[in-house]
């Protein structure tokens, strides 16, 4: 069960001293976060990828601030002793650094996350530096950004080839020196983020990044199989058919409702004689004289 108190980045940059594993599972409204708080879960992130999970978006671009706010107060509401990630949406923290700050401050203040996730490299660590210098715990993300997809032309996995990796590792450098309290490191091949686990103090969070990194992400939905229709990925383990067992609940509903099994007898609530006569006296004695 979870503990009374959320953990900080402080602790998780201890857990990766320590070697112990760091849990992390995005989620988008009260219920999902409370179920997964109360589950144990390490740090929750409210991932813009809402746009995809919850809106069928083709990708995370369209999702606002208001987007993420809003989801990002359901869920620290629902888990009130988890550490909380938001992600900053896409073109939210790529113009002056004070446009950036201001939509830091509505996360933080608004949304009431712990800490905040933007994606990229050593491109963004200028806007890193200041957001941290700011007083604000962040999150880095590299390797698959989902917000470039257009720029890179799909989901592809990353670090395929020497260069490709000597650049992730920059980034990932980058980022530790720009003062991000851990990376997240998604679509990556297995050598290459455990290089990377390796190579920097921060904790590395792999989503398809293998086994050797500190910790591990998943898309809540997807380890559900909580969607229609669902899209297997091989990163990923199904650990629960939600998504069938709500077809299957749903469909014996109709079923019940069109051969009138429910609502049943333990389902309606019984008035009083004294009501029942009020209502149905008159029509009583009609029915008697016709």
């Amino acid at each position: 069960m979870a503990t009374s108190k959320a953990l900080n980045i402080l602790q998780l940059k201890k857990m990766k001293r320590e070697g112990s594993p760091i849990s992390m599972i995005t989620a988008y409204d009260y219920p999902s976060a409370r179920l997964a708080e109360e589950a144990g879960i390490d740090i929750i992130l409210v991932g813009d990828s809402v746009g995809n999970v919850l809106s069928n978006y083709n990708s995370t671009l369209p999702v606002t601030m208001d987007d993420m706010v809003y989801h990002t107060r359901s869920v620290v509401r629902g888990a009130e002793h988890t550490f909380i990630v938001a992600d900053m949406p896409f073109m939210t923290y790529h113009g002056s650094s004070e446009e950036a700050l201001t939509n830091v401050r509505r996360l933080m203040q608004e949304g009431h996350a712990h800490a905040v996730k933007l994606e990229g490299g050593m491109e963004i660590c200028d806007t890193v530096k200041r957001i941290v210098q700011s007083g604000v715990p962040l999150l880095g993300h590299i390797g698959l950004t989902p917000q470039s997809v257009h720029q890179i032309g799909g989901y592809f996995i990353q670090g395929k080839n020497s260069q490709a990796a000597e650049r992730l590792l920059n980034d990932a450098r980058a980022l530790e020196q720009a003062g991000a309290f851990a990376i997240v490191l998604e679509l990556v091949t297995e050598e290459v983020a455990k290089s990377i686990t390796r190579e920097i103090s921060i904790p590395v969070i792999g989503i398809g990044a293998g086994r050797y990194c500190d910790g591990q992400v998943l898309v809540y939905h997807d380890m559900l199989q909580y969607s229609a229709p669902y899209r297997e990925k091989k990163f990923v383990k199904t650990y629960s058919d939600i998504g069938a067992l709500i077809r299957n609940s749903i469909g014996q509903y109709v079923e019940d409702v069109k051969n009138r099994s429910f609502p049943g007898e333990e389902h309606v609530f019984k008035a009083d004689e004294n009501v029942v006569e009020g209502l149905y006296g008159n029509a009583k004695v009609k029915a008697g004289t016709l």
